[in-house]
């Protein structure tokens, strides 16, 4: 060795502040179970049986239909067991395009009556709202509505557990860093403790992916919550009609949906952002359902391959689909996931030469199997401790 220690003391002193930099920004996947979908319920029609109704619907034409789904016995019980116990994992009660344009005193109204109800029946492991957006023409109306909405929530109870709310149709990033102060004075005014309110972005416009100077918004959009940014969600619609692409062919597939959801991917990777991929607006219902089904099959299997572990549902018949195609996808890819585990925890050489990274994709991807429900943990060669040490990537 010829380098004298100087050298190593100037090279730590130099990157200092980008190493506090990195690790501030980029701390790693979140820990803790997430939602497989995001069930999306105008506000005027939400109501205290709305979570059970779902999954009656959804369980009347899962038993009518199980056929068309092609699933084992054993994702058809798993599916059966889910409509029964949990058919909707995230809800987000609608103030904005599932709501419309109503006068002043019915949107109050509907949030003060919205907030109460969720505070008083509960039912889903996640929930929240999405107001309207932060563009000069909705924000007083979004705020006031998020204001309402949560002072009714918390005069009736706790804030919820997997509480979050949802910013629509960003086209500045400016609006991000409102959003994130509009939250921290909602906590002082509710006297909630500090950053216990987040949100999400919808990734529904041209602006939130490339801004006007051509640097890649999104990527600042993340950093610009200040910590409160929880997900980004991309926006099927709004963002296909705003591209100019025909209505006939906006879809979740199309080219221009890939190219957002890849720029969404290397934006949040290593943040603790989550992604979610967005809807299909092909309604199973009549005669549509044995197509609309297959299409919902394939997409959100599609989604899952890609790493949108989530994705929104519109519609209670796409609740038994959502949760077929997500269980198959896990169980059909746990057994060779529990081997390469495996043998890289005994290190062994097989067939496949893994790194720690890898080894902590395949803990992840166990512990996603794990908490949706499509895999038991007693299936399993590795306890949930186990996992999470190598999702940390501390074995």
């Amino acid at each position: 060795m010829r380098l004298s220690e100087d050298v190593y003391d100037a090279a730590d002193a130099r990157l200092a502040a980008a190493d506090a930099r990195v690790a501030a920004s980029y701390p790693g996947e979140r820990p803790g179970r997430r939602p497989v979908h995001t069930v999306y319920v105008p506000a005027s029609q939400y109501k205290t049986r709305l979570v059970a109704d779902w999954g009656k619907q959804a369980m009347r034409v899962f038993i009518e239909h199980a056929d068309l789904l092609g699933a084992d016995a054993d994702v058809y019980e798993r599916v059966r067991a889910k409509l029964l116990t949990e058919p909707i994992e995230d809800l987000r009660i609608d103030f904005e395009d599932g709501f419309g344009r109503v006068p002043d005193d019915v949107e109050d109204a509907a949030a003060r009556a919205a907030g109460q109800t969720l505070a008083t029946t509960g039912g889903t492991p996640f929930c929240g709202i999405r107001f309207k957006s932060f563009e000069a023409a909705t924000r007083r109306r979004g705020i006031r509505t998020l204001d309402l909405f949560l002072g009714a929530l918390l005069d009736n109870g706790p804030l919820p557990p997997g509480f979050v709310v949802t910013l629509p149709k960003v086209t500045a990033v400016d609006q991000v860093s409102v959003a994130a102060d509009v939250l921290a004075r909602l906590e002082s005014a509710y006297d909630l403790p500090g950053n216990t309110l987040r949100f999400e972005v919808q990734i529904e416009t041209s602006q939130s992916i490339v801004d006007l100077d051509g640097t890649l918004s999104v990527a600042r959009i993340v950093h610009a919550a200040e910590g409160r940014c929880t997900g980004l969600h991309y926006g099927t619609y709004d963002y296909s009609a705003g591209l100019g692409i025909a209505a006939a062919y906006q879809s979740m597939e199309h080219p221009a949906a890939d190219l957002a959801k890849g720029l969404m991917q290397v934006a949040a990777a290593g943040t603790g952002v989550r992604l979610s991929d967005g809807s299909t607006n092909k309604l199973p219902i009549g005669d549509a359902l044995p197509t609309a089904w297959a299409e919902h099959l394939r997409l959100v299997r599609r989604s899952l391959e890609r790493g949108f572990y989530q994705g929104w549902d519109l519609h209670p018949h796409q609740l038994p689909t959502r949760f077929a195609a997500t269980y198959t996808f896990y169980r059909s890819g746990f057994p060779a996931a529990v081997e390469r585990l495996r043998a890289y925890a005994d290190k062994q050489a097989g067939g496949v030469l893994d790194e720690p990274a890898t080894a902590q994709a395949l803990a992840v991807y166990l512990l996603r199997g794990l908490d949706c429900g499509a895999l038991d943990e007693g299936e399993l060669p590795f306890g949930r401790p186990e996992l999470e040490k190598y999702a940390r990537r501390e074995v």
